[in-house]
């Protein structure tokens, strides 16, 4: 495994990719078919171990909005040396900021010493009032999806708590660096069992004493759903955020999208509105966290273009 002077070097030099800030191709990895989280994260992990020796893995979502680069830097750079020192699963739990029904919760005791808290539980995403109390007790943090850990503890984890998936993985794994690697990629990977890491891996975890949180505050928002639009983009006096060819009458706290035809709507609120080349979407603003269930609707229906 890397020493981790020589990973936070990196980090800081950002050597991980090429001049013009892009990951190089080689360090990027193609799922043949989506199998949540579970999978894509056990590949990675697989991969890290199989070609180039243990290492501490940073995961995080594609999708987030991070206001304070620099402090979620210091964030990683603790969790890393704490993933390396100790046989944990490490998370970064974000400081609330309004009782969210959209998001994940983890509890944890603000009274245990140091920067690292032990994890007690992780919640699912709540109902309103729900929220408010987790917000209003302080022992709660918005669970961000960055997790930080060695790729052989999260090879052992899900050894452990989901072996069928992990031997898919083995099997992959014993096909990295010959010939047929991608042929049986693209074999076993489709047929892997879908589940998040979440609830295959840290719940249970946690439920063990094996997980630890760092409670942090970097200016972060979930970008990757439609009413958190107003990190991006200001709203105007009507608190309506539009972009491309829209018009509107008497419109109140809605998102409008529209990237070619013109899109007008009159006499609505709390509302989302996109439209995309293929295919329009309206739901209700305080219901955009819920857009999975049209995808997994899709799913359903065979639209696999629409997705």
């Amino acid at each position: 495994m890397q020493p981790t002077t020589e990973i936070l070097e990196r980090i800081s030099k950002n050597s991980l990719s090429n001049k013009e800030g892009k990951v190089f191709p080689r360090n990027i990895l193609a799922e043949p078919a989506a199998r949540n989280t579970a999978a894509c994260i056990g590949y990675s992990a697989m991969e890290i171990l199989r070609k180039y020796g243990d290492g501490v893995m940073i995961i995080t979502p594609a999708d987030h909005y991070i206001e304070d680069v620099q402090a979620l830097t210091e964030i990683f750079k603790t969790a890393i040396l704490t993933a390396e020192e100790q046989d944990k699963l490490v998370t970064i739990g974000l400081k609330p900021t309004f009782p969210s029904t959209g998001f994940g919760y983890i509890k944890y005791d603000p009274e245990t010493a140091g920067t690292v808290k032990p994890v007690i539980e992780f919640r699912e995403k709540p109902d309103e009032e729900t929220a408010k109390k987790y917000v209003e007790s302080g022992r709660y943090a918005w669970n961000s999806g960055m997790f930080i850990w060695k790729a052989s503890l999260i090879l052992k984890k899900l050894e452990e708590y989901t072996p069928d998936i992990y031997e898919d993985l083995k099997t992959i794994g014993d096909a990295m660096n010959k010939p047929e690697e991608q042929e049986v990629l693209h074999n076993v990977y489709p047929n892997i069992r879908k589940i998040s890491i979440d609830y295959a891996v840290m719940e249970p975890s946690a439920a063990k004493g094996d997980v630890l949180v760092i409670p942090g505050d970097c200016g972060w928002n979930d970008v990757g759903s439609w009413d958190m639009m107003d990190v991006l983009h200001d709203p105007d006096e009507n608190n309506n955020i539009l972009l491309g060819d829209v018009v509107t009458v008497d419109v109140k706290d809605a998102v409008i999208y529209s990237s070619s035809r013109a899109v007008t709507a009159v006499d609505v609120e709390n509302i989302v509105i996109v439209e995309t080349s293929d295919a329009i979407m309206v739901c209700r603003k305080d219901k955009a966290q819920e857009v999975k269930k049209i995808v997994d609707a899709l799913n359903e229906a065979g639209r696999k273009e629409l997705l």
